[in-house]
């Protein structure tokens, strides 16, 4: 037997065996990927398309059910046939990868569409997210998938950018937590029984020029380790992720695809990355043509391969004919072709791929999305939502508050579809169906829309409220993204008739023209699409009042809505069992606790506007606001009501010689059960740096019944408290910091502090980057 081959030899002498036995056809074609389609015909595998464009074999293969519209036994059958094909008929036999879009579940038909990561966000509960990456893993094993293109660990402080509803916020706390356990969920203890988890977008994408996909990102380089770095670092470090994927963006003139400095300084040299880095979608191609720093696809592609770029997807380009003439000619050293192949080779040995290539058709289900799966959807949805304003209406359903009739009006309350994010299955087929890529190829292939179940916000309140005696009637009011007001008349007329009108506005997310949210789809306004706003004015003028559920993919300016409507509930885009969620909040058979994890600005012209700014930042001086608006934010980050009060009480402090312990109590003082999400925020208050005047460093969620208190203890390592100095180096200073307790970033119950003896210099080899938190 091949020592490559042989299970019980170590991975290192397996990879150096299969690499000195590759030629180099063989080694280019681990470089890249092929789209699923292209090796179809009629719907089939082609033998004679794959032994044409596998004949070398090949790294991956893109989206087998995510860009085909295969049914999951039609899509485990198509990656049967595929590794059956380079096992078999290729001189080395060597597996592919198989990679797919799982950004809020596993994007192919039959698959559970969970809310949109925002949404995650909102929970405030990393646990929840490990669960259903956990169940995005097992869906995606059972199909032969090894590699899934999440998690978005983007810090994003611009909400015009379209794919703000991609990432889970403004601050690199909450970045991280929820991206370590993202990765968790998605690769298990052990990467065999698991899915590899890819890192985007490094670095730095969400703080784009005017929010536009795309454009150059300007951040120092304190900034960009302390805040942007930052959850990539601990995805990598506690996370233990095997893949990232460069942004399509510059920083100070470099393409990141292009950045020696990211890819091989900071990823490899300083954080021991042993993994596999993959071009987003067309980068390295884009280096020649969007940015403009190389003349032709072979200078692209030496740019891209001598950073660090090891796998070019979604199909060959540039790593494949002008990559063999680079080194052909002497222009690009075989050695750089090597350390890639060697990266992928030795994640693939991981895997255990060479083993076990192919998966059982007797156990792949026509549907993927079992019970417990839509139970779990439903659960996140429910902690998702954020109540942002409620004078007193909701609960809708209470004893001395009768309702007899409901009016549902506007674009998403009868809506399925816009329930779901721009990466799922729902909202991409319309980008295949459309070639919104530019690919020739996706011509012939036929696309079905999911079979999932997904009852709408209107036809939710219908089932719940009939029962109890309830009328409940429906206008569509307006489009979406239109100047159309021709249904403006039945809506309002249908509200005045009404004892409340629950009005649903917001946006329709993917990535055709048509979208008001996901990628490639920016807003300079941050205003409602199309005539909402002023649907939502003319209903105001019945004097109906007005509950306004938000199905968005990024904060909107609400400061209208805020003066002149009973309640707004933020509901992202909530998934398949939103619609559920969002009835059940209104009603009050749940209680609404999700927190924001990104500012609501009151205009556009505040951008950026965050929490954790300098304390040059955040005013301006020295009357502190704008003339025509204030400078803080309409709702602000870590806000979100309850139907319920929470009272903070009995802050303790103490230091210990690398922790400070801090507790405190919270008490539920209201009359319903409710959940808070108590949080931690640090301030240093002098240091030789300018530092941010509040980070959030640690935060749990709890429920409450009435009149109970729970005590939380928050474990604070020293060590987080670093940051960069003068000389950047990596340093918890000297002195006094300021603590902070409360149930958002602005709205702060407890205050205290401690004092650090003596300069702490930290390995940045050996970072911590958790609070720990005990009951």
């Amino acid at each position: 037997m091949k020592i490559y081959k042989d299970h019980n030899q170590p991975i290192e002498e397996r990879v150096k065996d299969l690499l000195n036995q590759m030629t180099l056809d063989e080694k280019i074609a681990q470089l890249g990927s092929y789209w699923s389609y292209e090796i179809l015909e009629n719907g089939e595998f082609s033998t004679q398309k794959a032994s044409k464009l596998l004949n070398f074999g090949i790294g991956q293969i893109t989206r087998p059910g995510g860009a085909t519209g295969f049914s999951p036994k039609q899509t485990a059958k198509l990656v049967n046939e595929i590794q059956k094909f380079l096992v078999n008929k290729t001189r080395l036999g060597i597996p592919a990868f198989i990679h797919e879009e799982c950004l809020s579940g596993y994007m192919t038909k039959g698959a559970t569409i969970f809310p949109q990561m925002i949404g995650i966000a909102s929970t405030w509960q990393p646990e929840l997210c490990e669960q259903m990456t956990s169940r995005i893993r097992d869906q995606m094993k059972t199909l032969g998938i090894h590699q899934g293109l999440s998690p978005v660990v983007d810090v994003t402080r611009d909400p015009r950018w379209g794919r703000t509803e991609e990432t889970f916020g403004e601050d690199p706390y909450l970045v991280l937590s929820m991206g370590v356990s993202y990765v968790k969920g998605l690769q298990s203890d052990n990467i065999k029984n698991g899915v590899v988890a890819t890192l985007k977008h490094f670095v730095g994408y969400g703080v784009s020029e005017g929010g536009m996909n795309w454009a150059p990102a300007h951040i120092g380089e304190r900034e960009l380790r302390e805040i942007f770095l930052l959850p990539f670092e601990a995805a990598i470090k506690e996370g233990k992720a095997k893949s990232v994927m460069n942004a399509y963006h510059e920083l100070d003139g470099i393409p990141c695809g292009a950045s020696k400095k990211l890819l091989r300084n900071v990823l490899r040299d300083e954080w021991n990355f042993d993994g596999i880095v993959v071009s987003d979608y067309f980068a390295i191609n884009s280096i020649m043509d969007y940015h403009k720093v190389a003349s032709d696809k072979e200078q692209a592609a030496i740019k891209a391969l001598t950073a660090g770029i090891d796998v070019e997807l979604p199909t060959f380009d540039c790593y494949k004919e002008p990559l063999k003439k680079a080194v052909e000619s002497g222009k690009l050293p075989i050695t750089f072709v090597d350390d890639a192949v060697k990266n992928i080779l030795r994640l693939k040995f991981e895997m255990g791929l060479f083993e076990n290539p192919f998966v059982d058709l007797e156990k792949v289900p026509e549907n993927l999305d079992l019970a417990e799966d839509r139970k779990l959807a439903y659960e996140i949805a429910v902690k998702s939502l954020v109540l942002l304003k409620n004078d007193g209406i909701l609960p809708l359903i209470r004893d001395n508050h009768p309702i007899k009739k409901v009016a549902v009006i506007g674009p998403n309350a009868n809506s399925a579809r816009n329930l779901t994010g721009d990466y799922t299955y729902l909202t991409h087929l319309e980008t295949l169906e459309q070639d919104a890529f530019g690919t020739s190829a996706m011509k012939g292939i036929e696309f079905s829309e999911s079979e999932l179940p997904i009852t709408t916000i209107y036809e939710a309140l219908k089932e719940k409220l009939i029962p109890l005696g309830i009328e409940v009637s429906y206008s569509k009011g307006c489009e979406i993204n239109d100047k159309d007001k021709s249904y403006f008349t039945e809506a309002v007329n249908l509200a005045k008739s009404s004892d409340v009108a629950i009005l649903v506005l917001g946006d329709k997310s993917g990535l055709t023209k048509d979208c008001t949210t996901g990628e490639s789809r920016d807003s300079s306004t941050l205003k409602l699409p199309g005539v909402q706003l002023e649907l939502l004015r003319e209903i105001k003028k019945t004097n109906t009042p007005i509950i306004l559920v938000l199905v968005t993919g990024r904060p909107y300016s609400l400061e209208w809505a805020d003066k002149h409507v009973s309640a707004i509930l933020e509901a992202w885009l909530p998934g398949e069992e939103g619609g559920n969620a969002i009835a059940d909040i209104i009603i009050g058979n749940r209680i609404p606790g999700g927190k924001l994890p990104i500012s609501f600005p009151y205009h556009a012209g505040q951008i950026p506007v965050f929490y954790n700014h300098k304390p040059s930042g955040g005013r301006s001086h020295w009357w502190g606001d704008y003339v025509d608006y204030p400078t803080k934010p309409l709702y602000p980050f870590g806000y979100g009501l309850s139907y319920t009060t929470f009272e903070y009480s009995n802050l303790e402090i103490t230091v210990e010689e690398t922790n400070v312990f801090i507790s405190c109590e919270v008490k539920n003082i209201g009359q319903f059960e409710g959940e808070e999400v108590v949080q931690l925020y640090i301030n240093d208050e002098v240091a030789s740096v300018t530092r941010p005047v509040k980070e959030l460093k640690g935060f749990k969620r709890i429920n409450l019944k009435p009149n109970e208190t729970k005590k939380i203890t928050f474990e604070l390592p020293i060590e987080v408290l670093a940051f960069y100095d003068e000389n950047m180096k990596f340093v918890v200073e000297r002195g006094d910091f300021k603590v902070l307790i409360g149930s958002s970033s602005e709205d702060i119950r407890l205050k205290g502090n401690f004092f650090i003896q003596d300069n702490i210099f930290v390995d940045e080899t050996n970072k911590k980057f958790f609070t720990k938190i005990c009951f």
